[in-house]
């Protein structure tokens, strides 16, 4: 039997020949090149052909029968009978075969978005200032953590997270947000999005409704299509989400999702009537709010506004905060606020869906927190973020005229730029791409019928000696028909 196609090139590089020999054998079996049954040359007569040490061909036939691909008995060497497709013959047909894909709900799921090098661009939304980032202090908060672990932190984290990290939340929840938490109503999660799916998959069943904001984060749309409920998508005004009588009626919600101290895109914030109001139809309806309290860390001018949560004695809200914006991304810790009615079985339910890790990081988060670096931090960075956000939109003002329309500059790290009918956002992102600038379409955040026309500025991490240089070139991205570069 011929087997010189054992060791014909190429040849990996840095694989040593019984790992190939092995490698190729066990693909042949599996594809059914080498049908079951086939008798395979004795392992001297191989080595010979193949003009090998024998070892090398003892190791790849050895391994082969310990996975069962080969039988081996006094009769020799053979491939085993295995339920292998054979190999398809040129010019002969064979049955279909159903395509390898995504179940109908992830693929339903599937959003663009923009490539992971645009997040270091100038104007690329939602990425906060690295280079502020307190490297000493949080260092030296990992290094105790460190020195203090024991095995516990080596494992699964607690139920609903370190208890550390859980009290120190609950306290600058409670001095900062004003919310009258406790410890017990905190659940430590691995960043926003894992909140959003624990929310889908703990508070909805299958089929149920959620609503979700019009234009708005498109990542609360994919947690909830996961989880098997359905999206509905409710507008957004200048007061925040807008839902009709006929949103009630036609699509009652199971679950409610905004972000009302800084609307997500556009930056619109919730006003205290409404916020109110949708507690109250909440309530009725049978609906859990999902709070996402998105940027009110970075508050410009007074105190945030009120959270829904706590608003109103025993409401239908569940409050979600994270840290990759304050502290940075790759950190992958948030936190959900839970009603003390549910708190207890909520955590619990967490703890079996997921497994929570990250036990030395939560231990210096807390102390992160305990010590007020934190607060500290946060501080600096409102100071910080304000001068930029005021240098940028006169930059704005000088390039477009003093009558450009900008939304969102109550807080948060981006503003919008609303555009004019007649030049697609979506074109001008496209440009300014071509320019280097990780700017976003405003309608790329927006569902049908929903129309908006505008793009989204980050400047979190955009030094204000760029302003000037962005500016310029987004207004040449308006401005030009062309994908010139600057």
């Amino acid at each position: 039997m011929e087997l010189d196609w054992l060791l014909a090139p190429p040849l990996p590089e840095t694989m040593p020949r019984q790992r190939v020999i092995y490698h190729r054998l066990r693909e042949a079996i599996l594809s059914g090149r080498l049908v079951p049954g086939t008798r395979l040359p004795a392992s001297r007569d191989l080595a010979a052909s193949l003009k090998i040490a024998r070892n090398t061909v003892l190791f790849a036939y050895e391994q082969l029968v310990a996975e069962g691909c080969l039988l081996a008995d006094r009769q020799g060497t053979r491939v085993a009978p295995l339920p292998v497709r054979p190999v398809v013959r040129p010019g002969r047909g064979e049955a279909p075969v159903a395509p390898l894909q995504l179940s109908a709900r992830a693929a339903a799921a599937l959003q663009p978005e923009p490539a992971r090098e645009a997040a270091a661009l100038p104007f690329a939304p939602g990425v906060p200032d690295y280079g502020a980032f307190p490297f000493r202090s949080w260092r030296a908060c990992l290094e105790r953590a460190w020195r203090d672990a024991g095995w516990r932190q080596l494992g699964y984290a607690a139920h609903g997270g370190d208890p550390g990290l859980r009290e120190a939340v609950a306290g600058h929840l409670t001095t900062v947000r004003g919310l009258p938490v406790e410890a017990a109503q905190i659940v430590i999660t691995s960043g926003t999005q894992s909140a959003l799916d624990l929310c889908a998959r703990l508070l909805g069943d299958h089929g149920d409704t959620a609503w979700a904001e019009n234009p708005g984060y498109f990542a609360a749309r994919v947690a909830f299509g996961l989880a098997g409920l359905r999206v509905h998508d409710v507008p957004v005004d200048t007061e925040g989400m807008s839902p009709s009588e006929d949103d009630w009626r036609a699509h009652p919600p199971r679950l409610i999702m905004i972000t009302p101290s800084h609307q997500y895109p556009t930056g619109r914030v919730m006003s205290l009537p409404r916020r109110l109001a949708l507690i109250e139809r909440a309530r009725e309806s049978g609906a859990w709010i999902i709070e996402d309290d998105y940027d009110s860390e970075f508050r410009r001018a007074g105190p945030a506004p009120p959270a829904l949560f706590g608003l109103r004695p025993d409401a239908p809200v569940i409050y979600v905060g994270t840290f990759s914006k304050t502290l940075y991304p790759g950190l992958r810790l948030g936190y959900l606020v839970l009603p003390q009615a549910i708190a207890a079985d909520f955590a619990r339910a967490a703890a079996q869906a997921t497994r929570a890790g990250q036990g030395i990081e939560q231990r210096a988060l807390a102390d992160f927190i305990r010590r007020g670096y934190y607060t500290a931090h946060l501080r600096r960075m409102r100071t910080r973020y304000a001068a930029r956000q005021a240098a940028l939109r006169s930059a704005l003002r000088q390039a477009f005229g003093p009558c450009v329309e900008l939304s969102g500059g109550e807080a948060g790290l981006h503003l919008v730029i609303w555009l004019p009918q007649g030049i697609s956002d979506t074109e001008v992102a496209a440009r300014a791409a071509a320019l280097g600038l990780g700017v976003r379409a405003l309608g790329s955040y927006t569902r049908a019928p929903m129309t908006c026309n505008g793009l989204v500025l980050g400047y979190g991490n955009l030094e204000e000696g760029m302003i000037s240089e962005g500016v310029r070139r987004l207004a040449l991205a308006v401005h030009s028909r062309d994908n010139q570069a600057a």
